[in-house]
């Protein structure tokens, strides 16, 4: 170990310092989508592609290769999964990545992503797709060239994009885990709408204050376990959560005077990524054991806080008499089971944000069905609208009325991030199976929930998944912490347990 130490050292110090460059655009990124002028967007992208041209400069640096050829002839000393060898595997596979980009396709991107970010604001604004189509065809341009560059090792471009976000994992493979959890919740949506129950969703359209909505999240976020000394909530045209670094965790949310589940449910999903970012071992700031494993598990941690907890009656059993001493107007006269209901309330709907658990993986489904072809160029940009409805219209029966409620909704390919989509849906299976093994070493935690009690989970998934960093890929870390490999099957449990409750199914 002797002589690995000092080598390994120097590895760690290089990987600390491109992430702490990095960190600095992350915080670029915030002010961008919070706090810029619309007259700086220009400024802004050139700032944000300096930095991203420089940071991987520092990642594709000979020193660091060099570094690990010589680490990984000498041996490492620990476990596979030790510290030192989980660091150097894992430094490996980023510095294999980062080498196959040119810095002049990473600078162009962080460049052109900025400046589309701020058009599909404004398209979004005005339903507007053929404004933002000149600059999602830039995108797609830029994403199909990084794809041809990383090379998928299945030959497939997509791949290579959403391996980024979910290691190791191919579109056949997520293709395949979505088809039979596609039918169940096919059946369950079906057996809903047959049940002849509608909840009262108007309870939720009543005019709730913003100053109030802001308090009553911000207290719910705090009470979960998100840190407000080490983070913030601020309102951007769509929710994120922005790690910039230790101390600093920053989220943001929208609000609707006339719609309390988005701000609200927004701020708990952030929250749920948030708790992540601040529950990552702070000593390993800047290495992978440092890091999140994949955006599979860590939307698994925010559609838990948002949904398996936040959309539960044990959470509002706790929460439900401050929220009517919120907003006594709009809450006054209703019952906890009515407003329980109408937050749990399913039927196809336009909005992914604003959908409820079981029509929420059909609409990512969706959109890992447009990205594929989008990659591939079978798609071409200006067919996006008329592909989104017609697969929209198959799969819930409705026809955007806008590009605003159909292809324009999400940030995400304006801001590059194709292959992102599928995690959210992997994350709901992951986040099913998380809380069943929480719930077999906690015992009640419904019961805890309506007594207030959120520490034991929070402190559960610290120990269990952000303290581990990316100790272990993610499908292993599920099956490492849970005791069996990832499935939908949980998923539909809670599913089919929730939902017969509240339809008599």
């Amino acid at each position: 170990m002797s002589d690995t130490q000092p080598l390994y050292d120097q590895l760690l110090a290089e990987s600390k310092r491109t992430a702490l460059l990095a960190s600095c655009g992350s915080l670029l990124g915030w002010d961008e989508q919070t706090n810029l002028p619309r007259g700086g967007a220009a400024h802004r992208a050139e700032q944000s592609s300096l930095v991203a041209g420089l940071a991987h400069e520092w990642a594709v640096s000979p020193r660091r290769g060099e570094l690990l050829r010589e680490l990984e002839s000498r041996g490492l000393p620990d476990a596979p999964d030790g510290p030192l060898a989980a660091n150097v595997r894992e430094l490996r596979r980023d510095y294999d990545r980062a080498t196959k980009l040119p810095r002049r396709l990473v600078e162009e991107l962080s460049r052109v992503t900025c400046l589309a970010q701020q058009a599909w604001v404004e398209a979004r604004k005005r339903s507007a797709f053929r404004q933002f189509l000149p600059w999602l065809e830039q995108v797609v341009a830029l994403k199909q060239e990084e794809a041809q560059a990383l090379g998928a090792k299945t030959g497939v471009p997509y791949d290579a994009l959403l391996d980024q976000y979910e290691p190791d994992a191919t579109a056949a493979q997520v293709a395949r885990a979505f088809a039979p959890l596609r039918d169940e919740l096919v059946r369950l949506v079906a057996e809903i709408r047959d049940s002849g129950r509608a909840p009262d969703v108007s309870i939720l359209a009543r005019r709730y204050s913003v100053d109030a909505q802001r308090k009553f999240a911000t207290e719910a976020a705090r009470k979960i376990g998100f840190d407000l000394d080490a983070g913030r909530i601020d309102e951007a045209a769509h929710p994120f959560c922005s790690g910039i670094g230790p101390g600093d965790c920053r989220l943001t949310t929208r609000y609707d005077e006339h719609h309390f589940p988005g701000a609200f449910f927004g701020v708990l999903h952030e929250a749920g990524h948030g708790i992540y970012d601040q529950g990552l071992d702070r000593d390993h700031w800047g290495t992978p054991l440092g890091d999140s494993v994949s955006l599979g598990v860590h939307e698994s941690q925010s559609r838990m806080w948002e949904n398996r907890v936040g959309r539960s009656l044990a959470f509002w059993r706790h929460f439900f008499p401050q929220a009517q001493a919120a907003f006594p107007e709009a809450l006054r006269d209703v019952p906890l089971d009515d407003f329980h209901a109408a937050i749990n309330d399913v039927r196809p709907s336009f909005i992914r944000v604003e959908a409820d658990e079981v029509t929420y993986n059909l609409h990512i489904m969706l959109r890992f069905e447009l990205e594929q072809p989008l990659v591939a160029g079978d798609l071409a940009p200006s067919d996006v609208p008329a592909a989104w409805n017609e697969k929209f219209a198959g799969c819930f029966g409705l026809v955007p009325q806008s590009d605003a409620q159909g292809c324009l909704q999400d940030i995400h390919w304006s801001a590059g991030l194709i292959g992102y989509f599928p995690t959210y849906a992997l994350g709901n299976m992951y986040a099913a199976q998380l809380f069943e093994a929480a719930e077999r070493e906690l015992g009640d935690l419904d019961a805890q929930f309506a007594a207030g009690e959120f520490r034991p989970l929070k402190e559960w998934l610290n120990a269990n998944i952000h303290r581990r960093g990316r100790q272990y890929p993610p499908a292993k870390l599920i099956e490492t912490v849970t005791d069996a490999a990832p499935s939908h099957a949980p998923l539909v449990r809670q599913l089919r347990t929730k939902f017969a409750s509240l339809y008599g199914l």
